[in-house]
């Protein structure tokens, strides 16, 4: 899980790197909540704005059913991956530059949308930037896609992996049993915005949705999930290729691979 309260440019301009693996071992997001959004936000005719694109992780299933957005990515590198993913997508079009500077221009929109990403956002200006871009009524949708490890003993052996690293906030750093029922309860993490919005004021119908899947990953496809992780990318190149060793090692020995419970944890709100 890679939620912050603040934003940290250093961190968050780390994953074009790593562009391809992370399009490659990134987990996505559950179907029902694609649907979920769409019902919601009953865009009609009007386009989407989707925050932070990335590689298009969220991007492609909205794309998929006629959805036309603007897709706003910082990184040339990730953009680019973006850009051939949705090449099917003619109602995509891809924004280079942050959401902080980008100009809708006049335009208004259904919905502004933000996978995994608006931890990154400027805390003191996004909920401004998000109502200027919506039309009334228009929605906001946030979502992240929280982990927890099923296996007790492998949790244990992998937390011991980071005691000696020194790292927190692994996607593995949680175990399944720890996450109840609510949206956002991700083990005393900041980051959920519901509290932020209600103190907005300018925003109304909120609703928190969680979906649970079970998601296997073999040893390869983790360890490259870990290599695309912001708190992983900023360490030093020998001490992280030690760790991810040492995490690939603990894998192997538990079989090969890790069995998580996955969480897509949405939040939605509408302009008043």
């Amino acid at each position: 899980m890679t939620v912050q309260g603040e934003v940290d440019l250093a961190r968050s301009q780390v994953f074009g790197e790593v562009a391809e693996l992370y399009d490659a071992a990134r987990p996505g997001y559950a179907d029902a909540l694609f649907a979920e959004v769409l019902a919601y936000a009953a865009l009609g005719d009007r386009a989407a704005v989707e925050i932070g694109a990335g590689t298009g992780k969220a991007t492609v299933s909205f794309a998929a059913v006629g959805t036309r957005m603007v897709c706003i990515e910082p990184d040339p590198r990730m953009a680019e991956v973006l850009r051939r993913n949705t090449v099917r997508h003619p109602g995509v079009r891809v924004h280079a530059g942050t959401f902080e500077d980008w100009q809708p221009g006049g335009r208004r929109f259904g919905l502004v949308l933000a996978a995994t990403s608006w931890h990154w956002t400027d805390p003191e200006r996004r909920w401004d930037l998000v109502h200027a871009a919506l039309a009334p009524g228009g929605a906001v949708a946030l979502f992240w896609n929280p982990q927890g490890v099923r296996d007790g003993e492998l949790h244990a052996a992998l937390a011991a992996v980071d005691r000696r690293h020194g790292m927190a906030g692994a996607p593995h750093a949680e175990r399944a049993s720890s996450y109840n029922e609510v949206p956002g309860s991700w083990a005393g993490q900041p980051g959920w915005p519901e509290e932020e919005c209600r103190r907005d004021g300018r925003f109304t119908d909120l609703r928190a949705v969680r979906y649970r899947q079970e998601q296997h990953y073999d040893t390869d496809r983790y360890v490259g999930y870990l290599a695309s992780i912001s708190r992983y990318r900023v360490l030093p190149a020998d001490r992280r290729e030690q760790v991810l060793a040492e995490t690939a090692e603990v894998l192997d020995a538990h079989g090969g691979g890790i069995d998580m419970a996955l969480f897509s944890d949405l939040f939605l709100a509408r302009v008043r």
